[in-house]
C-alpha cells in the first residue's frame, strides 16, 4: 500500500506530468542507502518502489536515519517479491523498466527517458539476477574510470533522476524559477 502525505506540505511549481516517473529498488541491502534514495524521491516527487525481500527490516524506522522527516513527503510502494512486482508492472501499461547496471552498454546521458520510466537499481552487493536483466526495456551504464567497480547506489539514483527528470521537463529549471519572478539572470549592477 502506498504512503503518501505529500499533500500537505507545500509543492515547488513543476512542470505536471501524465504518471510518476519511478525508482524502484531491487532487494536493497543498506538502509542508508535506502533511506537517502528515498528522501531523493520525496525532494524530486518521484514514486518509490521497493522490492522485496530487502536484506534489512523495510520499515520506515529503518529509513529515518537517512530519510529524516521526508519519508513523509514520499510515495512508498511495497513489493514483496519480484514476482508481486512484475504483477503490478503488467497492469501498468506502456511504463518502460530502465535498469541502470555495471554492465550496460548504452550510457544512460544517451538514453530518450520518459515521464513515466521506472528506474530500476539492484542490490548494492550483487546487483539483480538475469531474470530482472532480461525483463528490462533498457540496461544503462552510467559511464566511470576503468578499474572502479561502481557508484554507491544512492549516488547512481540521483544521477540517473536527474538526467531523467532533465531530459522530461519533469522539474522547473533554475533560469525558469527566476524568470517567473522577473529576473533575466543577469548579474547585480556594481
Amino acid at each position: 500500500m502506498p504512503t503518501n502525505a505529500a499533500a500537505r506540505l507545500p509543492q515547488r511549481p513543476c512542470k505536471a506530468r501524465a504518471a510518476p516517473m519511478r525508482i524502484a529498488l531491487y532487494q536493497p541491502d543498506i538502509p542508508q542507502n535506502t533511506g537517502t534514495i528515498l528522501r531523493l524521491c520525496a525532494c524530486l516527487g518521484i514514486e518509490a518502489h521497493l522490492v522485496g525481500p530487502a536484506g534489512f527490516p523495510a520499515s520506515d524506522r529503518a529509513f529515518r536515519r537517512a530519510g529524516m522527516d521526508y519519508l513523509d513527503a514520499v510515495v512508498i510502494v511495497r513489493h514483496r517479491s519480484w514476482r508481486d512486482f512484475e504483477s503490478w508492472r503488467s497492469g501498468t501499461e506502456g511504463h518502460r523498466l530502465v535498469l541502470f547496471t555495471t554492465t550496460g552498454a548504452f550510457s544512460y546521458l544517451d538514453y530518450r527517458y520518459r515521464g513515466d520510466d521506472t528506474l530500476l537499481f539492484g542490490r548494492e552487493s550483487a546487483g539483480v539476477p538475469p531474470e530482472v536483466h532480461a525483463a528490462a526495456d533498457a540496461r544503462l551504464v552510467i559511464p566511470m574510470r576503468p578499474g572502479l567497480r561502481s557508484l554507491n547506489v544512492a549516488v547512481a539514483a540521483a544521477m540517473a533522476a536527474g538526467e531523467a527528470l532533465r531530459q522530461t521537463g519533469g522539474t522547473t529549471s533554475a533560469a525558469a524559477d527566476r524568470e517567473s519572478n522577473g529576473d533575466k539572470g543577469e548579474p547585480p549592477a556594481a
